[in-house]
């Protein structure tokens, strides 16, 4: 298991504390309106503060830093604060889209307001209101997000819309490849590249070089590296999300199963699979009622089937390449030691 890079969480506490700053005065400036319109900042406030590998802000740093940007320059950290705030959208609307109950260690937006209705015994549908709260939040993030940036050069933006966009486009393709149970390993790649991949590594990357003014000299040497490197990222989510610990991850294990994912593990587990294995995925992968029984059953099958081992060999092959390709990229010696080092990480995590 590789430690996190030490510079993770120095970057991380820069990033937290400019979240924080920025929610703070938010949530006073608010307030002196009226205190009814606070809550929804508090709990974005204490989501986005509870937890989160900041990788996406590690990224954009070392990117700027290793093609000349100044670390010290408070507008990497806005553009890390942005990337987070972004990523927050992302997950209390993807967390709705999944029905989950835990992320983070806390109760998840909407069941957080689900919650609130009950107590209070407020009028109308409990889901409704908990959803519907949910998705303002997920909102309101988006907004501060852009906010940070709007400072930041049209390159940058350009690439903060580009990445908007593909995010939005891969949680799509993940919501109907659910639906309809198409887990070819074309569409799984394509997920995994479009709704978290390029997300995580890539486009934070072409951030920071954007951030630089050098995007378009080092745009194809970081996508050679970030590429692959956000591939083997969501795979590996893939894998923590059918094998992790919950006390460690933040979420239940198994929901992947339970929605049906089109993980390329799940691909992988239906090419391989024949008899009684190939049923069993017909039957219960994406069943919602799926017991602790069931799911180490179906984490059985994934190892019989080689399905786990051929994940894990997929995640090292690309983190290989990655490595590779950050070898002879135009980036400073020790960025690109940072950049190695979150490469390892990224591949050997358990959370």
């Amino acid at each position: 298991m590789s430690e996190a890079p030490t510079s993770l969480g120095e970057i991380a506490k820069r990033v937290d504390a400019r979240i924080d700053e920025l929610l703070a005065g938010e949530i006073t400036r608010w307030t002196e309106i009226d205190a009814a319109m606070t809550e929804p900042l508090e709990v974005l406030r204490e989501f986005v503060l509870a937890g989160g590998k900041r990788l996406r802000p590690a990224f954009c740093y070392w990117a700027f830093v290793g093609v000349g940007g100044d670390g010290d320059d408070p507008a990497v950290i806005d553009a890390g604060a942005a990337l987070e705030l972004l990523h927050t959208f992302a997950l209390v609307h993807d967390d709705i889209m999944d029905n989950s109950d835990r992320r983070r260690g806390l109760l998840t937006v909407h069941r957080h307001f689900e919650k609130r209705h009950g107590e209070q015994a407020w009028r109308g549908e409990t889901r409704r209101f908990g959803e519907g709260a949910a998705i303002l939040i997920g909102d309101l993030a988006f907004v501060y997000a852009d906010q940070l940036l709007r400072a930041a050069p049209q390159d940058a933006l350009d690439v903060f819309t580009e990445l908007r966009l593909e995010v939005n486009v891969g949680q799509y393709l993940d919501l109907v490849g659910t639906v309809q149970g198409d887990a070819s390993s074309d569409l799984a790649r394509k997920i995994c590249i479009y709704k978290s991949g390029k997300y995580t590594v890539e486009r934070p990357l072409h951030l920071g070089a954007a951030l630089a003014g050098r995007f378009a000299e080092c745009q194809a040497p970081l996508s050679a590296y970030g590429d692959p490197l956000g591939e083997a990222f969501q795979l590996v989510d893939d894998l923590l999300g059918t094998f992790g610990d919950a006390a460690v991850t933040g979420k239940p294990v198994g929901e992947d199963l339970r929605e049906g994912k089109p993980t390329t593990l799940f691909a992988h587990a239906r090419e391989a699979a024949v008899g009684a294995d190939a049923d069993m995925l017909a039957d219960r992968y994406g069943a919602t009622d799926l017991s602790p029984g069931d799911i180490t059953a179906m984490q059985d099958l994934f190892e019989r089937t080689g399905a786990r081992a051929a994940t894990e060999r997929r995640v090292e092959t690309l983190v290989d390449q990655a490595l590779d390709a950050l070898a002879t990229a135009p980036i400073s010696g020790v960025a690109r030691d940072e950049l190695d080092a979150l490469a390892r990480f990224v591949a050997e995590r358990d959370f």
